[in-house]
C-alpha cells in the first residue's frame, strides 16, 4: 500500500541523518539548517493536510508540501557543491524530493480536475 504519510516522514528522517553527518563550516552550516527546515517540513505539512478543515485548506497544505519539497531540492543542490563528499547522497535525496514534488503536483491536478484522491 502506498503510504505518503510514512514516505514523507522517512524523507524527513533521512534528511536529519544526512545533516548530522555533514561537516560544519561557515558555508555548510546555514545550508544544513535550511535543508533540515524544508526537508522536515514536507511531512509536517502533509500531516496538516490530513487534518484540513476544508478542500481549500487541504489544497493549500498540499501546495506547501510541494513548495517545501522543491525548496529542499534547491538546498540539496547547494550542499552538493559546498560539500563535494556529500554529492552522491545529495543526488539520491534530490531525486526523492523531486518525486515527492511530482506526487503533490499530481494530487493538486486531480483535485482541480474534480477527480477524488
Amino acid at each position: 500500500m502506498f503510504d505518503l504519510e510514512e514516505r514523507t516522514a522517512r524523507f524527513g528522517e533521512d534528511i536529519i541523518r544526512f545533516a548530522r553527518e555533514l561537516k560544519r563550516d561557515p558555508v555548510n552550516t546555514p545550508l544544513i539548517s535550511q535543508v533540515v527546515r524544508s526537508g522536515t517540513s514536507v511531512g509536517a505539512n502533509y500531516m496538516e493536510a490530513g487534518a484540513a478543515q476544508s478542500g481549500k485548506d487541504f489544497d493549500h497544505k498540499i501546495g506547501i508540501c510541494k513548495k517545501e519539497a522543491r525548496e529542499t531540492m534547491h538546498w540539496l543542490r547547494m550542499l552538493a557543491v559546498a560539500d563535494e563528499s556529500s554529492r552522491q547522497e545529495c543526488r539520491t535525496m534530490w531525486r526523492e524530493a523531486h518525486e515527492l514534488t511530482m506526487i503533490f503536483s499530481a494530487i493538486l491536478k486531480k483535485r482541480r480536475s474534480g477527480v477524488e484522491t
